[in-house]
C-alpha cells in the first residue's frame, strides 16, 4: 500500500489528476490524505470535489479554511472574494451532494504517527486535546446546527485559548488555530493576520511548531496552509502547501508508516494568481 499525503489542490483538479498519475495511484491499493483547501482560487472546484468523492474510502480529507468558505458562501452567510472561484460547485446540479460530503470531512486526523490538520495546533494542545477539539467542530459540521454555527465561524477573536470558552467563541478559535494559524506568541495568542515566511513573524511571535514547549512536541504533525513556507521536512514538522495555485508545485509525500521513510512527488502546476490566504 502506498500512503500519499497531499497539499493544497485549491481546485487546480488537473494538477491533482497529473500528480495521481505520477504515482501510479490505485484506490484498491493506495490511501491519499489531503490536507485541506481543497477547493477555491483554482479554476476547476468542482472537478476535484467530484475526483476525492469517487475516490471514496481511498481518500481522507481535512478541512482548510477555503472549504470552510464554501459552505458559508453556499449558505449565503459570507460573501465571496473577487478572486474567489467557486462558481462551479455553487452552480453545479450535484451541489447538494458536494457541499454535504465537504462538511462531511475531517478536521484533524492521526494515524500512523502522525497528527495531520490544515493550519496548525496551538502550544497548549497536546494530541488527544487536538483531536477532541477537533472532533467538537466535526459533530457541529456533521449537525442539524451547521448552518448556524457557519453564521457565526469568522472573527479573529478570541485569540487565546482558554477552557472555559464555550460556544461560537470556542468553535471559533478550535476552527481558526486548525486552519489559518501560522504565528503566535510564546503564550499561544495567534496573530491570524501574519503572512510571509519564518522570517515575517509579527513582533513577538514564532511559528506554532517553533515554541518552545508546545504540547504536541515529538509528534509529527503534517500540515498545509502555508504556501509562503513551501515545503519544509523536519523530524516532527511536514508542511506540504507548495503553493499549487499560485504558480508552484502540488506536492506529495509519499510515506511508509512501517520505515518511516518519506519521498517528496510534485506536479508543475499553471495557474496565475496571486499569492494570498
Amino acid at each position: 500500500m502506498g500512503l500519499y499525503l497531499i497539499g493544497d489542490v485549491q481546485g487546480c483538479d488537473d494538477a491533482l489528476a497529473r500528480l495521481l498519475a505520477k504515482v501510479a495511484f490505485s484506490p484498491s491499493r493506495d490511501r491519499a490524505i489531503l490536507l485541506g483547501d481543497l477547493v477555491n482560487r483554482g479554476p476547476a472546484s468542482a472537478a476535484v470535489l467530484r475526483r476525492l468523492m469517487a475516490l471514496d474510502g481511498a481518500a481522507t480529507c481535512l478541512l482548510g479554511n477555503h472549504d470552510l468558505s464554501l459552505l458559508a458562501v453556499a449558505h449565503g452567510l459570507h460573501a465571496p472574494h473577487g478572486n474567489d472561484t467557486m462558481d462551479s460547485v455553487l452552480d453545479a446540479p450535484d451541489r447538494e451532494a458536494m457541499l454535504h460530503w465537504l462538511r462531511h470531512q475531517r478536521m484533524a486526523l492521526h494515524e500512523h504517527g502522525l497528527l495531520m490538520v490544515h493550519g496548525g495546533v496551538l502550544p497548549q494542545w497536546d494530541l488527544a486535546r487536538t483531536l477532541e477539539l477537533a472532533g467538537e467542530v466535526e459533530a457541529v459540521l456533521r449537525g442539524a446546527s451547521h448552518v448556524e454555527f457557519l453564521a457565526k465561524m469568522y472573527g479573529n477573536e478570541p485569540a487565546k485559548w482558554d477552557d472555559s470558552l464555550a460556544g461560537a467563541d470556542r468553535l471559533r478559535l478550535i476552527v481558526n488555530a486548525l486552519t489559518r494559524l501560522r504565528f503566535c506568541t510564546p503564550e499561544g495568542e495567534m496573530r491570524l493576520k501574519g503572512s510571509g515566511g519564518l522570517d515575517d513573524a509579527p513582533p513577538g511571535t514564532l511559528a506554532w511548531f517553533d515554541v518552545p514547549g508546545r504540547r504536541t512536541a515529538g509528534v509529527p504533525i503534517a500540515f498545509g496552509h502555508w504556501s509562503q513556507l513551501g515545503l519544509l521536512l523536519r523530524d516532527d514538522v511536514i508542511a506540504l502547501d507548495t503553493g499549487c495555485v499560485w504558480g508552484g508545485c502540488l506536492s506529495a509525500l509519499r510515506y511508509d508508516p512501517a520505515t518511516g521513510s518519506r519521498e517528496v512527488v510534485q506536479v508543475q502546476c499553471e495557474q496565475a494568481q496571486v499569492p494570498g490566504d
